[in-house]
């Protein structure tokens, strides 16, 4: 199985400005899969990304109809692959070893919050995290990811 998948997380858009849409024209529309791992602040980015097949979980600055529209957590089954779907909460240090324990039996975990781009194993696991496209960061980069997914599984963050 071969896949492009388009991940988001950490947009803080509270509506669906142009070079939003400029980003996912250049670097998503031709993707099987947008993921977003929460903190949209806004249902007009859902219903903009669910023009495709689209996969999101709320965050912790999301208002009540994001967190009622989209779960706090979820598992993605890719083919043979499992995937985790997550925000993450609290201090950037140790976000990981926090949110491994909310899946189990994971191959890919996805996760958000802390607006720092991740692309690495780590105890088997394939962590991801797309860093931040349009809110806040202290490297003033912002960036999107891309995973690949065939014999293996390759992440490509994207600064934009």
């Amino acid at each position: 199985m071969r896949m492009k998948i388009g991940v988001l997380s950490d947009t803080h858009l509270h509506g669906v400005p142009g070079d939003f849409e400029d980003i996912y024209k250049q670097y998503l529309s031709d993707a099987d899969l947008i993921l977003h791992a929460g903190d949209f602040v806004s249902s007009a980015i859902i219903n903009f990304l669910s023009i495709k097949d689209f996969q999101g979980v709320h965050g912790n600055m999301d208002p009540l109809d994001v967190r009622e529209t989209l779960p706090r957590k979820k598992i993605i089954n890719l083919g043979p692959r499992r995937l985790g779907l997550i925000h993450g909460w609290g201090s950037s240090e140790g976000l990981e070893d926090r949110i491994i324990s909310e899946f189990q039996g994971v191959d890919i975990i996805v996760y958000g919050h802390s607006h720092k781009p991740a692309n690495h194993m780590k105890e088997g696991i394939f962590f991801f995290n797309p860093g931040t496209a349009s809110g806040y960061t202290r490297s003033g980069i912002h960036s999107i990811g891309i995973l690949h997914l065939d014999d293996a599984v390759h992440g490509e963050i994207v600064h934009i």
